[in-house]
């Protein structure tokens, strides 16, 4: 019935419009409808529909560019920020790589924590250095909405949600604090499930606040949720959608993020029909389980659930670390094997490569199938030495450096004077 009345829609644009300009606007509308998961990705994943690994390669080139623009080196004061200032950061970061006009980043996301867990010696490898920007924040990533352009391309006015993966010694701690507690605030009890409970270091990370930093007087969750229900609003006499992405920590804060969204309402369009709701998707990468059987009944059964597709490495061992007895896998799952890739490292580069988000991203340009049988192939031409981005896992036979993304002279410049100094940021980068 639903593919009737798209055909029918399609028809009568038709009567106004040329017909291929018809037929590209009825496949917009229908495509990505379905590559956002209106149907559980039915029929899309074993072969891997093209649109879709499109699809999964551009959101995850959007949670990519939150590793990039990471300051991680210790000794910089802006350790723990963005390199990269919100209006440009899309440009620097390149991504997505085809079409960085797509989007504009809104918002800068900034987490603290209330980790219970201690964290390792062989974590810290230095104290925070004098003029550090803060010593209870970080930034953990953005919120970006799609451009006039981008929307008429996508053919809705999605709004993207973008969580930073595990960098510092702090999320260390959250990531090892697997206790489950009760999700209160973010879900609760419904029809068919009891309270939901969740990994506790995750929703320290999503909903904990700090009064001494101004970074984080409002949690993550309530930057997020807030910047949000600001763009519905500025956008609501338009088709929207939710996007959520992340990789591995990022992964399971986008999880917390959409079931959150969903279940208090906040993609209600605001009218008089409750059922009148912005679709809301997570599409992660390398996904840790983030909460107990209570929350997936919850996350796949509530009212107007989100849709989630998990993209999981077969080698990698982050999405199954958590003990199925305990935690469970919520969502649709997209299975890959990077070990079939000819391109990698032979008999494999190893557990960081296999959970390393490019190479995930190279798995997605190239899976034919999760089955023994299934060969390996590049559908989507991926330039292949961006697997060594962070990692060394591209084949010998390749001159391509490993780890070979970093700010040139790691941010050394030369003053007025002549002398080195450390400008590893834009201005800027630290907004809001």
């Amino acid at each position: 019935m639903h593919r009737f009345f798209l055909l029918l829609v399609s028809v009568l644009v038709a009567t106004t419009l040329s017909a291929d300009t018809a037929i590209t606007i009825a496949l917009a509308q229908r495509s990505w409808a379905e590559l956002s998961g209106r149907d559980n990705w039915d029929g899309l994943l074993d072969p891997l529909d093209a649109d879709l690994r499109r699809a999964v390669i551009r959101y995850g080139e959007l949670a990519q560019a939150t590793s990039d623009a990471f300051i991680g080196d210790p000794a910089s004061p802006y350790a723990g920020a963005s390199r990269y200032a919100p209006g440009a950061f899309l440009h620097r970061t390149q991504a997505p790589g085809a079409d960085p006009d797509a989007y504009t980043v809104t918002r800068f996301l900034y987490a603290t924590s209330s980790a219970r867990v201690p964290v390792p010696d062989t974590f810290i490898t230095r104290p925070a250095p004098p003029g550090a920007w803060s010593a209870e924040s970080n930034w953990m990533g953005y919120v970006a909405v799609a451009t006039d352009a981008g929307a008429a391309r996508l053919g809705r006015r999605d709004i993207v949600v973008a969580w930073r993966g595990t960098k510092r010694a702090v999320e260390w701690a959250d990531d090892l604090d697997i206790t489950l507690v009760p999700a209160t605030g973010v879900v609760g009890p419904g029809h068919g499930w009891s309270q939901p409970a969740v990994h506790r270091g995750f929703l320290a990370v999503y909903a904990s606040r700090n009064s001494t930093s101004r970074f984080n007087k409002q949690s993550a969750r309530e930057q997020v949720l807030t910047e949000v229900r600001r763009l519905l609003d500025a956008y609501k006499g338009e088709n929207c959608s939710i996007t959520l992405t992340g990789h591995s920590l990022g992964a399971a804060l986008s999880t917390l993020t959409a079931i959150d969204i969903v279940a208090n309402g906040l993609n209600v369009r605001g009218g008089s029909n409750p059922n009148d709701t912005v679709p809301v998707t997570a599409i992660v990468f390398g996904s840790p389980r983030v909460g107990d059987d209570e929350f997936k009944k919850a996350f796949e059964s509530m009212p107007g659930a989100a849709r989630m597709l998990r993209v999981r490495n077969a080698p990698d061992i982050v999405p199954t670390i958590l003990p199925a007895a305990f935690y469970r896998d919520v969502g649709v799952e997209l299975l890959l094997d990077t070990r079939k890739s000819p391109h990698l490292k032979k008999p494999g580069p190893g557990p960081a490569a296999w959970h390393n988000l490019e190479c995930y991203l190279h798995g997605v340009a190239g899976t034919q199938g999760a089955g023994d049988g299934a060969g390996f192939g590049l559908v989507v031409d991926r330039d292949v030495a961006l697997v060594n981005k962070e990692v060394d896992a591209l084949s010998d036979e390749y001159p391509v450096p490993a780890a070979w993304w970093v700010e040139g002279n790691k941010g050394m410049t030369r003053d007025a004077s002549g002398r080195w100094v450390l400008r590893d940021h834009e201005e800027g980068n630290l907004a809001m």
